[in-house]
């Protein structure tokens, strides 16, 4: 095995605050919305912690784009503007992850600092980081405050819409949480990745990458 630096310190911080942002704002939204229900907590202290750990996300979501954009780690992001070879890439990790994986195969993809996601990873994070957490950010912010932002949510179409679009991303990202984990444990060993987020090192089988 060959480690490399994969994860800088920022990233691997910008990671876990996430993480465990999304994991708070996960429970508490589910109070809020079926408070009768879970019954965790009273209702007001749901809302209150929802609030802080939204704000929390929102700042570190520009900490995130702020240290991408400045050191132009952004481009990780970026699909090849070679369409044949980027759906011919899709195509052998899809293989590979329903397929490959199970018969022990190589991963078609190889991890480096400036090579960091393999197609399907830059497609679904760059509509993800760029798109819908910016979505829920925002449609969060206006719900926080109705009255103030009255005129940004009459014009995103109504309370309804922005409540709507706010729910529904809560649960594409709770559903995201679990396919996340589990290709997590697709690495070598079944921690190899989760420790790389701790450690900052990545295990690569000799390749040279």
């Amino acid at each position: 095995m060959k480690k490399i630096y994969l994860h800088p310190l920022p990233i691997r911080i910008w990671h876990w605050i996430n993480a465990g942002s999304f994991l708070i704002l996960i429970v508490t939204g589910l109070q809020i919305r079926y408070r009768e229900l879970l019954g965790l907590m009273k209702f007001q202290v749901a809302v209150d912690i929802h609030n802080i750990f939204g704000f929390i996300l929102i700042f570190n979501f520009f900490i995130w784009l702020i240290f991408y954009i400045f050191t132009g780690k952004i481009k990780i992001y970026i699909p090849p503007l070679n369409l044949k070879k980027f759906v011919m890439g899709c195509i052998n990790q899809a293989r590979y992850y329903g397929y490959g994986i199970f018969m022990g195969e190589e991963n078609p993809h190889h991890s480096s600092p400036d090579n960091k996601f393999n197609p399907m990873q830059q497609m679904a994070y760059l509509s993800i980081m760029l798109l819908l957490i910016p979505l829920q950010l925002v449609s969060g912010l206006l719900l926080w405050d109705i009255k103030q932002f009255a005129g940004w949510i009459n014009l995103a179409g109504g309370i309804k819409i922005v409540d709507t679009i706010h729910v529904f991303l809560f649960l594409f990202f709770t559903s995201f949480l679990f396919v996340h984990v589990y290709l997590a444990t697709l690495g070598h060993t079944a921690t190899a990745h989760i420790k790389a987020m701790f450690t900052g090192y990545e295990e690569i089988e000799g390749h040279g990458h």
